[in-house]
């Protein structure tokens, strides 16, 4: 046996279902971010550039687009004959089979995969966070401390610290009080979702709780290591750091990737993000074609207007055609003269002509208010939109449309259309 001093537990088999329609048929960490990546490249190009060289990567929700992504891990320097990337879904043994029902319960029922590695330290990760951090400086952190548990805040703004896990600390950093989502919070010193722990008081900690109901790190293991009198700390983070789990987050996300300084750079040599490349075709831009503070990706022809927006591989803006504030997905078609304003429109959709998209006024979501609320048209994957409607803000669509799916010709802000057998 080969000894592993880190390896690394990779949760991506969530939902993520307030992304509504984008992850209906997909995971969230394989949804696409930035044109050409997925959101699982962050954390996984966090490994190898952090010297992490051995993954167990979680799935369980929707994971064929996730599994093909990742294959081998060749991207990111990951196929090894010992260690690299290995894809865990939940499985059968002679006690039965069940599926993953909590954080801390996914990573229980792996734990021989993390045995056979022997390692001192185990990291947890969240594949839906949009990021660059080294963890081999988290891992020093966490020596020095000689702690048991390190994890990973941030501060955040004090009106959303109740969605979060939250971190009372004392002048060493020692995590005095932590709270999971609290109701009246008194920190505003996030969790973020990583942690080193020392893998014997993991290994204790998953075992004593393993029959806890849908065994959650924040809710079962912190709390029980604290209980135990472990040396938890935390470990901050000031850099970049954004968990894309809603559409206002996600759609702010890519957008801030076309300012002029971006907060977030995804063009740092000695910190690439690596991801699997198809090989397509090069870009064309006609000769009426006009282009600002946009990012285009491969294979994309643009014949008519982009303005501040993110366009995957393969994307085509027909003549006259106007993208404005948002992001399309891979090989997405806008036809002639079609004007798209503040749009997330996922692969292969394809829009008629001479539609309207992101018109008129605000008004709530009669399809899920918590979940369409940013002002945002939202387009599943495959969908078609026929010529010359006109689509309101705050809408959801998914599936094939058809002219007479639009009363009036138009599917007013606030509406939606989910077409029949194509439920969320």
């Amino acid at each position: 046996m080969i000894k592993k001093e880190m390896i690394a537990m990779l949760l991506a088999g969530g939902q993520g279902s307030r992304l509504g329609v984008l992850t209906k048929n997909v995971a969230k960490p394989a949804v696409a971010f930035g044109g050409k990546y997925n959101i699982i490249d962050f954390p996984l190009s966090n490994c190898i550039n952090s010297g992490v060289d051995t993954v167990g990567i979680l799935t369980q929700y929707q994971p064929l687009r996730l599994n093909a992504h990742i294959g081998i891990g060749i991207p990111w320097d990951l196929d090894r004959n010992y260690g690299g990337v290995t894809l865990l879904p939940p499985h059968e043994t002679n006690q039965g089979s069940d599926w993953y029902s909590g954080t801390a319960n996914a990573i229980y029922q792996n734990i021989e995969y993390m045995e056979t590695y022997n390692p001192d330290y185990v990291l947890i990760l969240s594949g839906d966070h949009i990021y660059k951090m080294d963890y081999e400086v988290m891992l020093d952190y966490h020596k020095a401390q000689n702690a048991d548990l390190t994890i990973a805040t941030m501060p955040v703004p004090w009106e959303e610290a109740s969605r979060f896990g939250l971190a009372v600390t004392d002048e060493t950093g020692r995590i005095i009080e932590f709270e999971e989502k609290p109701k009246n919070p008194s920190s505003n010193l996030a969790s973020m979702g990583i942690y080193i722990f020392s893998w014997k008081v993991l290994k204790d900690a998953l075992i004593k709780l393993k029959n806890e109901p849908g065994c959650d790190f924040g809710k079962h293991i912190i709390p029980y290591v604290k209980e135990h009198d472990g040396r938890i700390f935390a470990y901050e983070f000031n850099e970049y750091w954004k968990d894309v789990g809603t559409l206002g987050s996600y759609w702010q996300a890519n957008m801030e990737l076309v300012d002029i300084i971006p907060e977030f750079n995804l063009y740092e040599e000695y910190w690439r993000i690596y991801t699997k490349c198809d090989n397509v075709k090069p870009q064309y831009l006609g000769k009426d074609a006009e282009v600002n503070r946009s990012i285009i990706s491969e294979g994309c022809e643009i014949l008519g207007k982009v303005e501040n927006s993110v366009l995957g591989a393969g994307v085509v803006v027909k003549e006259g055609a106007v993208v404005r504030d948002s992001i399309l997905m891979d090989d997405v078609v806008v036809g002639e003269g079609s004007e798209l304003n503040k749009c997330i429109i996922a692969e292969s959709t394809t829009i008629g002509k001479n539609c309207e998209l992101g018109v008129g006024e605000y008004a709530e979501s009669t399809y899920d208010p918590k979940v369409y609320k940013f002002d945002l048209v939202t387009i599943a994957d495959h969908s078609v939109i026929p010529d010359g409607v006109k689509i309101g803000k705050n809408t959801a669509i998914k599936g094939v449309t058809l002219p007479e799916d639009y009363p009036s010709g138009a599917l007013p802000s606030g509406g939606y259309i989910i077409k029949e057998g194509e439920e969320l």
